[in-house]
């Protein structure tokens, strides 16, 4: 179930069996979200609200191998997902209510982002690391960032990729598309060849770059543009349920993928005495081969979740409930829970890494408690 799904029952695929493991897999992402941004903040690559980096390089390391390969997957997967139960929303609901109902589960919490949240943290940023004591109003009078979609990018992206998915269904009344799941061989060569689009891609989009206001990093929409068409095939023709334990091997294409992987990467670095930011884009053999391992690392993880959660997680709790309930709440205001803890322990005397083992932890808790209480107050579960 997405994000965006209403219905608080599991869902189910066309054969009639219930998918709990989807919801399940929903809250280890929204978990890796937070976490992913803990350690931008304190570690890893990319730009956050507020950060303070560690030199440490025993910490660096690791931290930018877990962000890059959750970089590989976690938002394409996303995609994936959300996009898994459109046709069926859509054919129960029909289009125009479809599309109010997206507008108002999407619309209004990226409106709630850009013109309050996204203010309020920004202000924090400014007023505590900043060290410049204004009053909020004093800043909102000289604030020209309304704009600011931040973490919603995903929710922008999500509408975008709908509508066009409803536009083309609108404008093509065929049948839709049904294909036999694939191997883990053809993933393999579909991830590797979306590898090479994304080395295109990133020629002239490299990793970093942001169209602005909407906040996309181009370099990484062939993989969720990719995935969101997969989930709405996978759906369609009904894959779930042809999962079974060939798949079981992508596991082990993970762990080769990472742990022989990196090193390969950096050797070609250290060898060929290379930029680390020709890895991110530009017509260079380091960015084909980053594109290449990014995508074959993404849809090798992909793809043994959604066995491991069939075969594991596929078993009703109470508890993961509550957890899926709140998730999109929880992606929402992560970044304030954040934001809040970095700048609570900004003047400690401890070096970043220090800071990172415990926001991390305490920053996902947090997230998922403020997230739980958030979708209690009458008419915002309505829409969250």
């Amino acid at each position: 179930m997405s994000f965006v799904e209403s219905n608080p029952t599991a869902p189910v695929n066309p054969s009639g069996s219930k998918i709990l493991y989807i919801d399940h897999l929903k809250v280890l992402l929204t978990g890796l979200v937070v976490l992913h941004h803990a350690c931008v903040t304190y570690a890893g690559p990319g730009s956050w609200y507020y950060s303070e980096k560690t030199q440490i390089a025993a910490v660096k390391i690791p931290v930018t191998m877990l962000v890059a390969t959750n970089q590989a997957f976690f938002m394409g997967f996303f995609f994936f997902l959300s996009a898994l139960f459109i046709p069926a929303s859509l054919i129960k609901k029909g289009t125009a209510v479809f599309i109010k109902d997206r507008l108002k589960r999407l619309g209004i919490p990226l409106l709630f982002y850009s013109f309050i949240l996204s203010p309020v943290m920004n202000y924090l940023v400014y007023y505590y690391a900043g060290a410049h004591h204004i009053t909020f109003i004093q800043f909102l009078s000289g604030y020209d960032n309304w704009i600011s979609f931040g973490v919603m990018w995903f929710v922008v992206a999500l509408l975008l990729f709908t509508f066009l998915y409803i536009l083309s269904m609108e404008a093509n009344k065929s049948k839709p598309i049904i294909r036999k799941a694939p191997s883990v061989s053809s993933i393999l060569l579909f991830a590797g060849g979306l590898g090479f689009v994304s080395f295109l891609v990133r020629i002239v989009f490299p990793v970093g770059w942001v169209l602005d206001p909407f906040g996309f990093q181009l370099g990484h929409f062939p993989q969720y543009i990719a995935l969101f068409c997969w989930g709405i095939v996978c759906f369609n023709s009904n894959w779930l349920d042809q999962i079974n334990s060939r798949y079981k091997k992508s596991g082990i294409i993970v762990l080769c993928l990472i742990l022989f992987g990196f090193p390969i990467i950096y050797a070609v670095r250290v060898i060929f005495n290379t930029p680390i930011e020709w890895y991110s884009g530009g017509a260079h053999f380091q960015s084909l081969l980053y594109a290449v391992w990014e995508q074959l690392t993404g849809f090798s993880i992909i793809t043994f979740l959604i066995y491991i959660g069939k075969n594991n997680w596929n078993k009703p709790s109470v508890f993961f409930a509550k957890l899926s309930r709140c998730a999109f709440a929880v992606y929402i205001f992560h970044p304030f829970v954040l934001i809040c803890l970095s700048l609570l322990l900004r003047t400690w005397p401890v070096d970043p890494a220090v800071k990172l083992l415990i926001v991390a932890p305490s920053g996902v808790l947090l997230s998922f408690l403020l997230g739980h209480l958030i979708v209690q107050i009458p008419g915002v579960k309505k829409i969250l």
